[in-house]
Order: C-alpha cells, then structure tokens, then sequence
C-alpha cells in the first residue's frame, strides 16, 4: 500500500470536479468594466465636460478670457492713465533669443516639447513627493494645462477644474503646435502688478523690450507666473529672486545655458525699475466718468482692452484744481467745476477737493438746489410768452398760500425792468414771471434746456431754483444760450479704439438741435452780461464779454456761479457734502472769484470776442415818451452811484405816479427802482406791456395768495 495510503482513505471523498467555463466569466467581467468604463465616461461627459468652450481660431486665442484694460490719451494723443491689466505688444517667439523662452521651460515644463496635454511622468513624480510630504508641495499641470487654465478657466483649486483642464489642453495641442502654444502662453500669461503678457512685464519691471532681456531678467520673470501676486517684483524681489535661482541651476542642468553663464547670472540679482506712481491726481474723476462712458458707448466684453480718447485738457484740469483749492475757502467745504466748450466736450473736469479721500463726484453725481442760478429759465420762459427785457415789473411782497418768498436781506425795489431784476436777483419778481409764464411752461423749457431732473408739475419754488440738478446738467443747459439756442449733448469721450487701432467708436460733429429761438437767446445774453457787469456777479468779471448768473440755495447750504464767454461754458458748486449751511456764502462770492481764476487761464491767448450774433439791448423808442420815464433829480439818469444816492447824499425816490410809492432798500438806504444808465425809471409803455403799478385787484390776489396748489417748500427767508 503505497506510503499515507490510509489517510487518503480516512477523508471524505471529495465532490466530483466540474471544468470550469474561464472565458464566458472573463467576457462577463469585460462587459462589466466596459459599462462601468462607459458609465463613468458619461458621468465625466456630463458632470465635467459638458460646457466646456470649444477651441476658437487663433486670432480669437489671443483675446479670450482677456480681462480689459483701459489706455487714456488726451485730445493731443498724449497717454493720460492706464486703468485695469496692462497689455503689451505682441510677442513672437521666433523674434526672442532663446533663454527667454527655456527661461518659462525650465520654470513650468522643462519637458514640454517631450509630453502630450499631460505629463503622465511628472504626475506620478509630484504624487510621490506629495505623499512623502504629507501636503501638496509639486504641481504637475503642463504648460499646455496652465495656458487652458488661463483662457477658458476659473482659478479653482477643484478636481473638476483639473479634469476640464486636461481636456482644454488635449484640445489645445491638436488645435495648436507646441511652438504656437508657448509663444500663446508667454503673451497671455499674468506676471502680477496688472501686468499681462511677456511685453507689458519686461516693460513694466525693467523698462526693456523682450528682446533685450538678460538671462537673469529672463529668469525673474519666469519666476512670476506661479504666484505672480505674492512674487510681484515691487512686493517680494528677495522671494522672486530665490526661484530665480533655481530656474538657472535648472537651466545649466538641461544644458540650455553654460555653467559659467549660470554663475555670471547668479552673481547679482536684477535691477528693478521704481513703478510708476498709481495716483491718477486730478485726472481721477475724468477718468472714473470716462470708462463708464466708453464701455457704455462700445458695449461690454466688445473688447479685451480699449484706448479711450478724452477730450478734457490736462492743462486747464489743471488750472481748474488749483482755482478750487486756492480759493474754496474754510476746512470741510468741497467744491466742484465743470468747463465745456462750445460744441459740448468736456475741457475740464474736478469733482471734489481730494479724490483719493472721497472719490464721489459733485459734478456728476451730486444733485443740489440751484437756486438763483435756475432763474435764467424762468427768465428765457416769460421770453417765449411775450414780456420783453425793458418790460417792468413790481418788485413788492407777494404771497402764495402762505408762502411769502422775500429778496436776499429783505426790502424790495419796486418797478424795476425784467432786465435789472435778473441783475439783482430779485425773487419777487422772479416768481411774478414765472406765474406769466406757467409755471410748468418754465419746467418743460428747462427739460428742454436739458434740465431732465425738473418735474412736468412743478410747484412754484420752482422759480427759485428748489429742484435738484448736478452741475453738469446746469452748464449744459447754459450753453443753449451760449450756442444761440441751439443744445449740444455734453461728453468726455471723443473716440474708443481697440489696441490694434480699430475703431470701435467716433463721436461725429454735430451743430446741435435748435431748442429755443435765436433772438430771444440773444436777449437772454445780453442781460446775463449785465449780471457780471452790473448785478450779482461783479467777482467774476474778467475782462472780457461774459454773461453768466449767480446762485445760492437755503441757509447757504448750496452756492453756484454758472457762466460763459464765446469760447467756454464754465461752472462751479460750492458746499458740504452733508448739507451743512455756509456761512455767509453766496454765489457771488467764492463760486464767482473760482470762476474767475480759471476762466482767467481758459482765456489767456485767446481774442477777446463779443457774442457778435446777439443784437444790443435798446430802449424802443416809445420808452423816451412815457410821462414817468423822466427823472425828475437829474438830466443825466445815470448820475446816482451804486447806493442809489445822488452825489450830494439826496436819496434818489421814485417817480409819484398814479400809485408808485417810494421803497426802501435794506440796511437804510433809501432808493427807488434801480435802471442802468438810458432805460429811465420808471413803468414801461404801454405799447409794449401793461403799465404798472398793477391795479389793485391784482395786487389784492397776490397778497390774498388766490392761486390754487400746494404751500411751497422753499422757505421765506430764502437767500439769493
């Protein structure tokens, strides 16, 4: 019996054996993991490639995903500011000597000419020394992954982005050469301090074209890409440097460059150009209003980087700064002025005292009270309804449901001219106006004018100036008397081009759209010019042919002065950003004396013109016959000095006409209606309106307030 015989016996036998069938389970097991293979390729279709942007052609290449940046050049094409990422020219590889380039190798891929969209080697490289790290200290992304990461991707740190990622890349290498993707990635890759692509860096760190790089420049900025922020040359030049250091031991170890070439780079750390100071100054609130223009002009995303032409001066945004700072006054008060020329284009610009402190712009932005500065409107509307400059109106207490509106200081004139009440910035008169008018005739004329702010239904503090404008609109609205009636769009852009130089917007000429009529304009003027000469606004007088009206809200809480020669339109606000009352400041002081310092520099050079289309105010000849014209002092009516006394201290009275009195000016001086020298003193014909004094049932309505509407907001000891 053979040897352990027995206990083979001793075992339970054993079930028969069945041939087992290996290829149908081995089939089975395949279709499993092609299904499983499917399904998970489905899942990664769904879940991380659906939606990715397909590859465009290669002129788009260069602009996608490229965030804008803005280029500002004034009328002369002189570069004002750079806004947003800094774009340089275009690079082209073959144009570089070859350390740039093995530069960016030997920091992100030395292998890349060797890999396909994925470096399989480098994944399993960086897995090991991740794990013996315990954190994650090596990437293994190609530059084929970092370029798709940089045009189509978000920088999340996710492994959706990294799946997207290698697809991107996969994309881009069958769609590109490996030639065309590196010269892609040195031009669009970030190199920190808004620098984007391999020019705008050599520029901005070393003042150098690409081409002349050093090997060691070459290797500090193929240092950036990996943390352009925290290596920015201006913030960490040591840290940059330190991998810099590595890309040339790299670069000898691949043989690109010889040791001692290495060691002649690695001697000294290249120098870095101061940047250049991101201040913007003055030029700041321009520059805000003009990007949100040009974008809205061009529509956004239209380009990947606009050069937008101003037309503000940098010269006279000069001068208007200094004349605002110079004379602006006490601690806390800002100011604003805004200067346009004739066709509309803004020359100068300031919205506040600091933009660095407060940004906000009080020539844009800020709506305030006009006050008298609205009057102007009031004056062009009773114009269009038939009163005339010479025409006279009682300047006497009025009320209107309650509401009993008084002069600046109080005290009234009496009969006076429509022409010498907008001199004297008469409120009383100024709402009889606007009651002759309409009051909602003079809304629909300021809209006209450009006013957009003002309500169809005012009330009737309309009439000194109750309803909030920004400065901008008022200049504007001033040039339709500038421009002979005519009103032209103001704007800061000129023209927007991409960096190529292709048009994308021209603003085209234009003579304007005639808004109001051209002798009523000239009328309007001409009286505005004795505001200046002989009314509210003497301070600003400069010399030369100038209409312009003076303008001060409540409690001094707002002060204008809005002017204009033949060559500028010009503004200027004056208050508190929270409203606070002044003290003591009108229009005719501070806002006028800004007014004159700039408008002294705007002129300078320039002839001395006249508004040579507005025709001379001259008395119709009926206005010599009228029984009251006559003065009964003096055969000359222009004898009596700016206190309405005559030169022997006699205070000048009134004509005793049918119903005129004798009024008295405030502070004690005794004076009747105040006419510049050949208009006579007193009512006016009766040929061109209806003599005054009114008759007693008007004046009882005035008195009684008869007129239906609310009780006005603007309070009775209102300063103009």
């Amino acid at each position: 019996m053979p040897p352990n015989s027995f206990a083979r016996r001793t075992k339970p036998p054993e079930p028969p054996r069945r041939r087992l069938r290996l290829w149908p389970m081995l089939g089975a097991l395949l279709c499993v993991a092609l299904v499983g293979a499917a399904g998970f390729g489905l899942a990664v279709q769904r879940f991380y490639v659906a939606g990715l942007p397909q590859i465009p052609d290669r002129a788009t290449l260069w602009s996608a995903g490229r965030p804008p940046g803005v280029t500002f050049i004034g009328p002369d094409g002189q570069v004002l500011a750079y806004r947003g990422p800094r774009h340089g020219r275009r690079v082209e590889l073959a144009d570089l000597p070859a350390r740039v380039p093995q530069a960016f190798l030997a920091a992100e891929d030395k292998r890349f000419y060797q890999h396909g969209p994925i470096d399989l080697r480098g994944l399993l490289r960086a897995a090991a020394v991740n794990l013996r790290a315990g954190r994650p200290v090596e990437g293994a992304s190609t530059l084929s992954q970092q370029l798709a990461r940089t045009l189509f991707l978000k920088p999340d740190k996710t492994i959706k982005r990294k799946i997207q990622e290698a697809f991107l890349a996969a994309r881009l290498e069958q769609a590109l050469s490996k030639d065309e993707i590196l010269q892609l990635y040195l031009n669009r890759i970030y190199f920190g301090d808004r620098a984007y692509g391999l020019a705008a860096a050599a520029d901005g760190y070393f003042g150098k074209d690409p081409r002349d790089l050093t090997l060691g420049e070459a290797a500090l900025l193929a240092a950036l890409p990996k943390a352009p922020t925290r290596l920015s040359l201006t913030k960490d030049l040591p840290a940059a440097w330190s991998r810099a250091r590595l890309i040339l031991t790299t670069m000898a170890e691949m043989n690109w460059i010889t040791p001692d070439e290495a060691r002649a780079a690695l001697a000294a750390a290249p120098k870095v150009r101061a940047p250049a100071p991101s201040s913007e100054g003055d030029m700041a609130w321009a520059l805000d209003a003009a990007q949100k223009e040009a974008e809205g002009l061009v529509g956004p995303g239209a380009a990947p980087d606009l050069v937008v032409r101003l037309t503000v001066d940098p010269a006279l945004q000069a001068a208007a700064a200094q004349a605002l700072r110079r004379n602006l006054g006490a601690a806390g008060r800002q100011g604003a002025l805004v200067a346009l020329a004739p066709d509309g284009a803004i020359r100068a610009m300031i919205g506040g005292v600091d933009h660095g402190k407060s940004p906000y712009d009080r020539a844009l932005q800020a709506r305030r009270q006009p006050g008298s500065s609205f009057k102007p409107f009031v004056w062009a509307a009773a114009l269009e309804q038939g009163v005339g400059p010479f025409d006279v109106r009682m300047d006497e207490p009025i009320a209107i449901n309650g509401w009993t509106p008084q002069n600046y200081g109080g005290g009234y004139h009496g009969p006076v001219t429509v022409e010498r009440a907008l001199q004297l910035s008469l409120n009383t008169v100024s709402v009889r106006l606007a009651r002759e008018a309409g009051v909602d005739h003079v809304a629909s004329l300021a809209r006209r004018f450009g006013l957009s702010t003002i309500p169809e239904h005012p009330g009737p503090s309309l009439a000194l100036g109750a309803y909030e404008v920004s400065l901008l609109q008022l200049v504007s609205a001033y040039q339709v008397l500038q421009n002979a009636g005519s009103r032209v769009q103001p704007y800061l852009v000129a023209e927007v081009t991409n960096a190529r130089g292709d048009v994308l917007y021209r603003r085209a000429p234009s003579a304007g759209a005639p808004v109001y009529s051209q002798y009523q304009a000239g009328q309007m003027v001409r009286m505005m010019q004795g505001v200046i000469t002989a009314g509210t606004g003497r301070r600003a007088d400069i010399g030369r042919p100038a209409a312009g009206k003076t303008g001060t809200s409540q409690d001094y809480r707002d002060a204008w002065f809005v002017g204009f020669t033949p060559d500028w339109a010009c503004g200027v606000w004056v208050g508190h950003d929270d409203n606070r009352p002044m003290r003591g400041v009108t229009g005719g002081s501070t806002p006028a004396t800004i007014w004159r310092a700039f408008m002294t520099v705007a002129e300078k050079g320039l002839p001395v013109r006249d508004f040579d289309w507005a025709p001379e105010l001259t008395p119709p000849p009926s206005w010599f016959d009228d029984q009251y014209a006559e003065d009964p002092y003096a055969e000359d009516p222009g004898e009596t000095g700016d206190d309405g006394r005559w030169p022997d201290g006699a205070p000048w009275e009134s004509p005793q006409g049918p119903g005129s009195v004798t009024y008295a000016e405030p502070r004690g001086r005794a004076v009747g209606p105040l006419f510049p020298p050949g208009y006579g003193r007193a009512r006016a014909p009766a040929d061109i309106r209806p003599p005054t004094p009114r008759d007693d049932a008007d004046l009882a309505e005035e008195r009684a307030g008869s007129e239906s509407g609310g009780r006005p907001t603007w309070s009775p000891s209102t300063p103009f």
